[in-house]
């Protein structure tokens, strides 16, 4: 098959948009009775996230080759009881930050930046201050968050921002990514570069920023032109200043970072999203979700050197997801049978979204809940053990 990385001549893309598209388009979408009963186990999981768990609503797909499933719990919308469906579009968060990478590795392909370039390079003045140095700083690391930039989500006065009601006076402001990382420069580096694992959103905006000024073009065209077109991705998109989805989609729910059993939910399905922009600020849903991680696991989407280079993975330290390792967009996650999973994961205020597979990339499972407490990694990760690691294989 011919890639996209390896095009270069507008007739030729056009080709390997089809053939890519063809290929990832092979595998029908069959309904639950195609594989059933064996998913019996994870619909129970589904279940818990909602009688147990308190969440309003879950969706999952299973693909095993070219059989697939489709299961939900709970609901879409509160006030009308609509159900979840798979054609739904949520916000995805970090999971944006593999659509991200992907765009920084296909123009290390195409050797018009390279993975050792330090960000000074191409962003010079950006990172400096307070122990920042954009030259001492590589967009490898960058990728793999192994740069030691602070996460301007931390930020207390920007955080406050967005905790409880003051939400509802911001959530429409509209943030550039130079303001996103000038917060992050008011603030010293959690450690030098390639010392240590620290995720923060910063180092993605500043490679969106990096790909913007490569290309000469914007992020969300450089997504739409290298991934989401090629793989007829339906419901992906990165909204820019966008305040509502478009399209069908589940509202989304919060307690807004307050915690507590009398925590109050809020709707906080609109809002400006450029707060995550190449970080956490795409749209997209369950199936579309299935066919680009796949399609990165099968390796359709990046030159063999590259595809090295986004799996190559460094320790997470056990600060973050538990057993996990992180590579440059993506992570492998041990579960508790001993199965290892890979693929891309993400948050948002109202929604939490898991795209994981085998390596190979033939079997997956892609779940998504419409809310954000009681633990959702605990409840994202406990479909994929059901489905991974079932107690009854059977």
């Amino acid at each position: 098959m011919e890639k996209i990385f390896s095009l270069t001549r507008t007739a030729r893309v056009i080709v390997s948009m089809a053939t890519v598209a063809a290929s990832i388009m092979a595998a029908p979408e069959t309904s639950s009775a195609a594989i059933a009963p064996g998913h019996a186990e994870v619909q129970r999981a589904l279940d818990r996230a909602v009688t147990e768990g308190g969440l309003p609503g879950i969706l999952a797909e299973v693909r095993d080759g070219r059989r697939s499933w489709f299961g939900s719990a709970g609901v879409a919308d509160t006030r009308t009881g609509r159900k979840r469906l798979p054609q739904e579009r949520f916000r995805i968060g970090s999971a944006s930050k593999a659509f991200t990478a992907t765009v920084i590795l296909q123009l290390s392909a195409e050797h018009r930046l390279s993975l050792d370039d330090p960000v000074e390079k191409w962003l010079p003045g950006v990172v400096k201050g307070n122990g920042n140095d954009g030259g001492e700083i590589t967009i490898r690391q960058l990728l793999n968050h192994s740069s030691g930039i602070f996460n301007y989500g931390n930020d207390e006065e920007a955080f406050a921002k967005f905790v409880g009601p003051e939400f509802f006076k911001h959530r429409y402001e509209k943030y550039r990514p130079e303001q996103l990382v000038e917060i992050a420069m008011s603030h010293p580096p959690y450690f030098g570069p390639g010392q240590g694992f620290g995720y923060s959103n910063t180092n993605y905006i500043l490679a969106g920023m990096i790909i913007e000024r490569v290309t000469g073009r914007t992020l969300a065209g450089e997504i739409s032109r290298r991934i989401v077109r090629p793989l007829a991705l339906t419901g992906t998109y990165l909204p820019g200043d966008d305040t509502v989805i478009r399209g069908p989609h589940a509202r989304h729910y919060s307690t807004l970072f307050v915690t507590g059993p009398d925590a109050k939910v809020y709707d906080v399905t609109e809002m400006n999203a450029s707060t995550g922009w190449a970080a956490g600020g795409m749209v997209s849903t369950v199936r579309d979700l299935d066919r680009f991680v796949s399609a990165l696991l099968r390796g359709l989407l990046l030159a063999p050197a590259e595809q090295r280079e986004m799996f190559t993975t460094v320790s997470t330290g056990g600060g973050w997801i538990p057993n996990t390792t992180y590579g440059l967009g993506v992570f492998s996650q041990k579960l508790s049978c001993g199965v290892t999973v890979w693929g891309a994961a993400g948050a948002i205020s109202g929604s939490y979204s898991y795209a994981m597979g085998s390596r190979d990339g033939k079997r997956m499972v892609v779940s998504n809940v419409n809310g954000d407490w009681n633990n959702p990694i605990g409840t994202l990760t406990d479909v994929l053990q059901s489905e991974f690691c079932p107690a009854d294989p059977a």
